[in-house]
């Protein structure tokens, strides 16, 4: 009995996009980011001590240089591998409708009988194309119209077969929504731990050193804003994605209308 692997390449995919994320987004961090900000907040407390009434730049470095900005990216990179390769096969696949998978000459019908022999033609096309949506949809109607011998029932197979294509990518996408959910998630909670350490240190404003306030204040507005604008530009890819797929599934049902349904002949 022929044994099946448990995980899909895409769930092995989407893991091993995850942990390459991880490694080079904290390698980044720990090598670049935070050492930079840490002698930038160094410098701006010595400054600060010396002239409380100086203002202080802000530095893109101090900005995301949190956990919850570092999760905000990882998070961010990872969708965006996920829907990179989304996108990957919807374009490899859409390919197919610049084929001739039913080679018939122009005002040639195609008869109930002549069906086995236009089946053959596509599945002898290679494993990953016959699995694309249009090979699937065109021999789902060439079954049903060797079986009923009535076209209109064929034009509902490959409709259909097109509307669960659409509901099946409509529902993959669901990983990249709670991810584009989970950021400013992420960034909230940076805002909470930021004021409750604020809140911490409220002594020492009132002894006249605002600076750790100020800096745990900082905390909670950048993973906010990192978060925000993160989740912004998700959504628009993630649109941009939907609206690729969606065009797609229907200029596949267009094609199976134009290169199947329009050459069914019934005597």
């Amino acid at each position: 009995m022929k044994k099946t692997f448990p995980f899909s390449f895409e769930f092995l995919y989407q893991v091993f996009a995850l942990i390459v994320i991880v490694i080079i987004v904290h390698a980044i961090y720990v090598a670049v980011i935070r050492p930079r900000a840490d002698a930038i907040l160094a410098k701006q407390a010595i400054a600060m001590a010396e002239n409380k009434s100086q203002v202080m730049e802000r530095s893109v470095f101090v900005i995301i240089r949190d956990y919850e900005q570092e999760t905000c990216f990882i998070l961010m990179f990872w969708a965006m591998a996920i829907m990179g390769y989304k996108a990957f096969k919807t374009s490899r696949q859409r390919a197919l409708l610049q084929m001739d998978l039913i080679p018939v000459a122009e005002g040639v019908r195609i008869l109930p009988e002549d069906t086995r022999d236009v089946s053959r033609q596509i599945q002898a096309l290679p494993a990953q194309q016959r699995d694309a949506l249009v090979p699937r949809a065109l021999l789902a109607g060439l079954q049903r119209f060797s079986t009923t011998r009535n076209i209109q029932d064929v034009a509902s197979a490959t409709r259909a077969y097109c509307d669960s294509e659409a509901e099946r990518l409509e529902s993959e996408l669901s990983m990249i929504r709670y991810i584009a959910w989970a950021i400013p998630s992420v960034g909230f909670i940076g805002t909470v731990r930021g004021i409750g350490d604020a809140l911490g240190q409220a002594h020492k404003a009132i002894e006249g050193d605002i600076f750790d306030v100020t800096r745990s204040l900082g905390v909670a507005f950048n993973s906010t804003l990192i978060a925000l604008l993160i989740s912004i530009g998700l959504m628009f890819l993630l649109h941009q994605l939907q609206q690729m797929q969606e065009r797609y599934v229907l200029d596949a049902e267009t094609y199976c209308d134009q290169n199947l349904i329009g050459h069914l002949y019934v005597k």
